[in-house]
């Protein structure tokens, strides 16, 4: 059983021992908290919810709407939705913040609390930690019954956010329709069947299939959109003849793609195809995180602009897009914003881009990858022991290798020639992830394995 108390919010698997796990106790504990933090602001305090498809997801909202409305606190409650369509609906509603119910890619037994502002954005450091604190104080006064709060529903909000993509100057639908595409879609078993069909038709997709699109939030394969879980995905595309495949996740704001013939475009390449679109049309800068991959800085500068990298972190990278008025942003896992919609990694806006971008080019999926610099990412991990000093790891690391340039902005990032590896402990698993990128993926595998093989020594060293 594992809890995750950290500025991306409050993760855990259900059941459990309180504080060990996120049960109950520690829901209504973490929406308390979270509920004095928005009064304190002293906007308002009406709070948007919406959840993605897990198992545990109508458990959640109950308690966390009825921890809000205890507190005072008015909720909006848009049921099964997408991280995204609750980031706009905060905005939309001109809410006090909202509260997401989705553990993302994280398996079945998985759920959280994703904490927004009252711009529809993550919490900073700052903000995450007055909430941690609140939390453990405990000092909590609770509504009178003449002041407890109101509860409603709002199932529109899916469509609403469909509606704002097609008014998007750069969405194209009589191109797209023109095209005839054909496409599957992998719901995994999450809110991704009632939001990717519906803006596919809008956009002229007439001919869509969707596999897992039960919403039971019993996942039919890990969630997390990675090349070994979408086999299911790769096959069908090749069975059905497909233009392509789409793959999201549990929320919808990752996003990555299969090629007609059943490879993998790349989630790596989402970002960087939507850029070269963007970038097409309106000059400007761009910024993605310190794990991702080169080929964006080389489409920007193709395109005159001038990219940024930042640290890992949705809220890291808002942080830099906004500092450098980028034009698109995001993450290298799929993860696309775009901030004329809103300042967050938006599935169903990559989407109706990226199919805009193929109608406009007139090539294949595959040809369209072609058209990109190549560079292969290694994507690893390390499960943490609670008594792993991950600190004087990455001192040893940086010390073995500091004849070669660091970067410690976030976790430590390594550069050598032509290749990099980036080292930092997740937010939101007891891990360290390992990614290294080189135009040669032997090389990008070596690499990894190489720091790995270090970081292993060092465990059986403080054993």
């Amino acid at each position: 059983m594992a809890l995750i108390k950290s500025i991306s919010g409050i993760r855990g698997t259900i059941g459990g021992v309180p504080g060990k796990s996120l049960t109950p106790v520690d829901l209504v504990k973490f929406t308390t908290a979270y509920g004095a933090w928005v009064a304190q602001q002293g906007t308002n305090r009406k709070i948007i919810i919406g959840r993605d498809g897990r198992i545990s997801g109508g458990m959640v909202r109950d308690l966390v709407a009825a921890t809000l409305q205890s507190i005072g606190c008015t909720v909006i409650d848009l049921g099964l939705s997408t991280t995204p369509t609750v980031e706009m609906a905060v905005k939309l509603e001109n809410a006090g913040g909202g509260i997401i119910l989705t553990a993302s890619h994280n398996p079945r037994e998985w759920n959280a609390l994703k904490l927004l502002n009252s711009d529809g954005e993550f919490l900073n450091a700052a903000e995450g930690q007055w909430i941690l604190d609140y939390a453990e104080k405990g000092d909590v006064n609770y509504a009178d019954i003449d002041s407890v709060g109101n509860i409603s529903t709002d199932d529109t909000y899916i469509q609403k956010h469909i509606d704002i993509i097609l008014q998007h100057p750069l969405v194209d639908v009589a191109a797209i329709k023109k095209m005839g595409y054909k496409v599957v879609v992998d719901a995994v078993n999450s809110t991704g069947a009632i939001s990717v069909p519906p803006l596919l038709h809008a956009i002229g997709v007439a001919d869509v299939t969707v596999i897992n699109k039960e919403v039971t939030g019993d996942f039919a394969h890990n969630p997390e959109p990675l090349p070994e879980n979408l086999v299911g995905l790769c096959t069908a595309v090749k069975e059905q003849n497909a233009t392509l495949g789409i793959a999201i996740d549990p929320d919808v704001d990752r996003l990555c793609f299969v090629c007609e013939d059943g490879s993998l475009f790349g989630e790596e390449y989402t970002l960087v195809a939507i850029a070269d679109y963007m970038l097409s049309h309106k000059k400007g800068n761009t910024v993605s995180n310190l794990s991702s991959t080169r080929a964006l800085r080389d489409v920007t500068e193709k395109h005159g602009g001038q990219y940024y990298p930042s640290a890992v972190g949705e809220v890291n990278v808002v942080k830099k897009m906004k500092e450098v008025n980028a034009v698109i942003g995001g993450e290298g896992n799929g993860g696309v914003i775009v901030p004329e919609l809103h300042y967050g990694r938006d599935a169903l806006i990559g989407i109706a881009l990226f199919l805009t971008h193929l109608a406009k080019t007139g090539l294949s999926v595959k040809a369209l990858r072609a058209t990109y610099p190549n560079y292969f990412i290694s994507k690893n991990k390390i499960e943490l022991g609670e008594d792993v000093n991950v600190k004087h790891i990455f001192e040893e690391i940086k010390r073995k290798y500091a004849a070669q340039p660091i970067n410690t902005e976030d976790g430590l990032r390594i550069d050598f020639d032509n290749n990099w590896v980036h080292l930092r402990t997740s937010n939101t698993e007891p891990i360290i992830r390992i990614y290294a990128e080189s135009g040669s993926e032997a090389t990008a595998d070596e690499l990894a394995k190489s720091i790995m093989a270090d970081i292993r020594s060092l465990f059986e060293s403080q054993s």
